[in-house]
């Protein structure tokens, strides 16, 4: 441990006014047209079900009829369901989102496929994407990963992907490089049910399951999901014990964003533009995010008009199969709890045994809170034990600045998890490059959905060998801008802010992280609590594009 300056313990400074906890929706024609899974995680619907499908059907048939059958017993929920979202009038609501793999095996026209974006083309498991996201590298998976590798993917192969012809679209088929490593489960699709207990969505699923069976649709994996959303704290909380979804971005789109029935204006510290999460619309490269095609062929169902679709604005002859549909990042995160406390303790004791003076101070919690960056009840950690006050409804305040607040991490270290996961202005040199730098971080935002599985911890200290996590799932238009930028270059980059030789402590490999502390720099080595079990990128369609992929 050596010694280190450390900032004075000034009260911190909140960012300008802001909405205490925005409510924002969609424009009822763009909400119509959109899977309700864009503006909500369905906090009022606590339990659900992940079904990963694989599609069976021979390899010259393309599966039709499998989404007419899913229709009659699991909807598709709207952003504007009929009824509206109460929970009393709408008990039950799903998503569903495909992988590359599957929308071959539906055999989508070879010019719409070649229209995707090049990371959904190639998926999670092209070698390279790999070894960005720190999963695996030089043909071994790393500290990360499970024993002996992921167990699901989508199971893109190289040889599938369509060519399209050069420079049409993205990219062309020779310039897809790299091998695609494969897992023993192959998903095509993830079907997600939301109900609100357990009875009903065990009843959703296994008839979701008996209808797809007759049409070559096997459900191969399933999660049970949990959201357990206490009403006096008004959030949920992880299998480690903090507080969960808090700071999510907020949209805006003059035309398509609503709050309050008024249009949405840019929030201060949140705001991010509608393109970088739902397709069509302005993004944070000022331009409008673009989505796949479809050619105006007619397919065995009919033609795209028929199903809904527009007419493509940038490619002639062609419909807009990707206008109010988004890219979802799934990750199945195995989380080891008795891991995790276990070595917070021992790192606690550790601490007070060489510094008897942080008895009673240093403790696992402390410890915990600090490779978060938050208390457990989601208050960001600030000098001097200051916190910032909640905001008028109770929840954890989420709209500050780092430049102001924390500028040296002698609160929030700087290392942290929330700190990586969204810089905000902490990485600006100068106090008149504040706004730029949060407008530059705000350029890799994603909009989470994921939601925890598997049961609860009795004991956090003791491993009862149960199966438990977060599936995590993220929406956004640029995989590579923002879920991928996000993974290498904040959290997993070494030489992230001011550190050397570190990586994000709660998602990381192991390690150590450094505490700035009065009046030393405390140095502590945390393990490998997280692990990945399986995930692939998949395509959140619009409802007409369900529509048009049911008459393929």
């Amino acid at each position: 441990m050596g010694a280190r300056p450390m900032m004075s313990s000034a009260t911190p400074q909140p960012a300008p006014p802001a909405p205490t906890s925005p409510s924002w929706k969609l424009a009822p024609a763009v909400a119509a047209q959109t899977q309700a899974l864009v503006v909500t995680g369905f906090g009022d619907l606590p339990t659900g079900r992940a079904l990963f499908l694989e599609f069976r059907w021979p390899a010259d048939q393309s599966g039709t009829g499998w989404l007419a059958a899913l229709a009659q017993v699991a909807p598709i929920t709207s952003a504007d369901p009929p009824g509206g979202t109460d929970p009393d009038t709408q008990p039950q609501t799903a998503a569903l989102a495909f992988t590359a793999a599957g929308l071959s095996r539906m055999k989508l026209p070879e010019t719409a496929a070649a229209s995707f974006a090049r990371a959904f083309r190639e998926g999670m498991f092209q070698e390279d994407r790999l070894r960005r996201l720190g999963d695996r590298r030089l043909g071994a998976w790393q500290e990360g990963v499970i024993a002996g590798g992921p167990e699901w993917s989508g199971n893109t192969k190289l040889e599938d992907l369509p060519p399209g012809p050069p420079g049409a679209f993205d990219v062309p088929h020779e310039h897809l490089t790299g091998d695609h490593v494969q897992t023993a489960v192959t998903v095509h699709a993830l079907l997600l049910l939301y109900a609100r207990d357990d009875a009903a969505a065990n009843a959703w699923a296994s008839q979701v399951e008996q209808a797809l069976a007759p049409q070559g649709v096997a459900v191969v994996r399933m999660l049970d999901l949990l959201l357990d959303v206490l009403k006096q704290e008004k959030f949920s909380r992880e299998h480690f014990g903090f507080a969960d979804a808090l700071s999510q971005p907020f949209p805006y789109d003059p035309a398509a964003v609503l709050v309050g029935g008024q249009p949405a204006v840019q929030h201060p510290v949140q705001g991010v533009p509608l393109g970088d999460f739902l397709m069509g619309y302005m993004d944070g490269h000022h331009a409008v995010s673009p989505g796949p095609v479809v050619p105006a062929d007619a397919v065995p169902g009919g033609t795209p008009a028929d199903a809904g679709l527009q007419p493509s604005a940038n490619a002639e002859g062609f419909f807009d199969l990707g206008l109010n549909g988004s890219y979802m990042v799934v990750r199945e995160l195995k989380q080891y709890v008795a891991a995790f406390w276990q070595s917070m303790a021992a790192n606690a004791a550790a601490i007070t045994q060489q510094d008897p003076d942080s008895a009673g101070i240093v403790t696992a919690d402390w410890l915990a809170e600090r490779v978060v960056g938050r208390d457990r009840d989601g208050h960001l950690l600030c000098p001097a034990g200051a916190k910032l006050a909640p905001l008028p409804d109770g929840t954890p305040d989420s709209n500050y600045g780092f430049f102001d607040t924390d500028p040296r991490g002698a609160g929030c270290p700087v290392g942290s998890h929330v700190r990586r996961a969204f810089p905000r202005d902490a990485l600006a040199p100068t106090p008149d490059q504040k706004q730029t730098l949060l407008a530059a971080a705000n350029n890799h935002r994603i909009l989470r959905r994921g939601r925890k599985f598997g049961p609860p911890a009795t004991d956090p200290l003791v491993d009862d060998g149960a199966d438990r996590g977060l599936l995590f799932m993220c929406l956004n238009t640029d995989i590579d801008r923002q879920f991928e930028f996000v993974q290498q270059t904040w959290m997993l980059n070494p030489s992230f802010a001011t550190l050397s030789d570190e990586v994000d402590p709660l998602v990381g490999p192991a390690g150590r992280m450094t505490i700035r502390d009065r009046p030393v720099r405390r140095t502590v080595l945390v393990d490998t609590f997280i692990k990945l079990a399986g995930g692939d990128y998949f395509f959140l369609p619009s409802l007409p594009a369900l529509r048009y992929l049911a008459m393929l």
